[in-house]
């Protein structure tokens, strides 16, 4: 544990207060704002999340352990050439291990774990990534504590992850009300592991995975329109896949093995900050590592091939599938499309006399022709008609208008739908396209999901006929 991680504080039935901590970030890893002695809802039942409200003061809460929580037991598991160690009882369920290497670990099988299912650098990498510290690993019968830990690597943080627990990392010091150190079970980690903040873990304050059960809701809906890097899960999918694409992928390629063997041991994080910056998330390339000056000094003079500019392409599409990116449609179209294109700069920028203009602002990427999350039903899932509002109708002589009367007969599944053409919600876009909309909703092939009901279409062939009033 570095002596700089801070603490925190674990009050009688009541919140987590973080002493000497100065990260705090959301489910996507940008920062929340935080004091030395805030104070951390445990309870659930904050209206102010992640901070406590008081809350636990009114509805009752309880700290303590329900005596029946899944009990502690270490288990080993020995492979050919690694021993997986689990201690259930401390299992927060997130479900990394098992969804990202199945083969090994087993949700819906016993035993949980098969330790010669994958390789080693895989078990490695899902043991250090298990968020509450249940897994372990050893190597000849000496238990590699020190490279679970991740050897002081990460800074101390906290992460208030999406309707879950609070993941800790960085070796943070966890203590009871009087100062004295929260009891652990055998093998637990102290650099990671996981805190309730439902309010119904079994084993408080750990987290139990109770959240998934009790179906807790902490954080808002995503927008109808979420920028690229929130829609892949923010900065820590994005570690996860560079992570990947470096520790599996790079190095067993004959290609990239070489042009990146000299990497520096942060390289992951440095792609993945590029990457979040890029796709809309926070400016943490351009304030930590220098922004595009900085990246385009590292392809320079490197004459970059066609060949190896592929490989780079389809092993880190690869390795996105690995990590559990977003797979559907509107994502992949706009994440392949970026690669393809800023690896195109590169293999340009890196060729012998390349010159890339001075000073050119950081890239952002968006949606393709606005096909974003939402704009279409989907083949596979049952068609669930939105509501459509009820018809404004004009009163006796008035002439329809399309604020007050046309543009409340679009659903937002319908804008959604065509916006990769036009605006249904905007005057122009509808009025210039007015008599190609008239056909479609007279012949029923406009909305997709089913045919207006007369009425709606007579009130927009009116508008129409009438002059097309705003």
């Amino acid at each position: 544990m570095s002596s700089g991680a801070g603490r925190i504080r674990v009050t009688h039935d009541g919140p987590y207060v973080i002493e000497n901590v100065e990260r705090l970030d959301d489910d996507l890893g940008r920062p929340i704002p935080v004091d030395s002695g805030a104070e951390l809802c445990r309870c659930g039942g904050s209206q102010n999340k992640p901070f406590c409200d008081g809350t636990h003061a009114r509805n009752g809460f309880s700290g303590a352990k329900d005596p029946k929580r899944v009990p502690y037991r270490r288990d080993a598991y020995e492979g050919v050439s690694v021993t997986v160690y689990d201690n259930r009882g401390i299992c927060q369920h997130s479900g990394l291990c098992t969804g990202h290497l199945n083969t090994v670990f087993h949700s819906d099988s016993e035993p949980f774990v098969t330790a010669s299912g994958g390789r080693m650098d895989e078990i490695v990498r899902a043991v250090r990534d298990c968020p509450s510290g249940a897994l372990g690993f050893g190597v000849d019968g000496h238990e590699a504590r020190e490279q679970v830990d991740w050897d002081g690597a990460r800074p101390p943080a906290i992460e208030v992850s999406r309707d879950g627990p609070y993941r800790i990392t960085g070796g943070i010091e966890l203590v009871e009300d009087d100062g004295s150190p929260v009891p652990r079970a055998l093998g637990s980690s102290e650099e990671h592991y996981a805190l309730c903040r439902c309010g119904q873990s079994q084993n408080k304050p750990f987290c139990s995975g109770m959240h998934w059960y009790v179906q807790f809701r902490a954080s808002a809906p995503r927008g109808a329109e979420p920028t690229l890097f929130e829609w892949a899960g923010g900065f820590p999918a994005l570690l996860r896949m560079t992570r990947i694409f470096y520790e599996k992928y790079v190095p067993q390629d004959p290609l990239l093995g070489p042009l990146f063997a000299e990497m520096s041991p942060d390289h992951p994080q440095r792609v993945a900050s590029w990457l979040g910056e890029v796709f809309g998330g926070p400016k943490e390339y351009s304030e930590r590592y220098g922004g595009y000056a900085r990246m385009i000094s590292q392809h320079l003079g490197k004459a970059l091939t066609e060949e190896k500019r592929a490989r780079w392409v389809a092993l880190l599409g690869q390795s996105a599938n690995d990590a559990g990116l977003p797979a559907d449609a509107e994502f992949r179209a706009a994440f392949s499309a970026y690669l393809e294109w800023g690896s195109r700069l590169a293999l340009e920028n890196s060729q012998p006399g390349a010159q890339p203009p001075p000073k050119m602002p950081m890239p952002r990427w968006w949606w393709v022709c606005d096909a974003t999350p939402g704009s279409r039903a989907s083949a596979l899932g049952p068609l669930e008609p939105e509501a459509a509002a009820p018809i404004a109708a004009p009163a006796q002589g008035e002439a329809p208008s399309f604020e007050r009367h046309v543009k409340g007969l679009f659903r937002e599944r319908d804008r959604q739908s065509m916006k990769f053409a036009f605006d249904l919600w905007a005057y122009d876009d509808v009025k210039k396209n007015a008599a190609e909309i008239l056909t479609r909703v007279r012949d029923g092939s406009m909305p997709c999901d089913g045919a207006w009901a007369p009425e709606r279409v007579a009130l927009f062939a009116r508008w129409v006929e009438s002059g097309l009033t705003p």
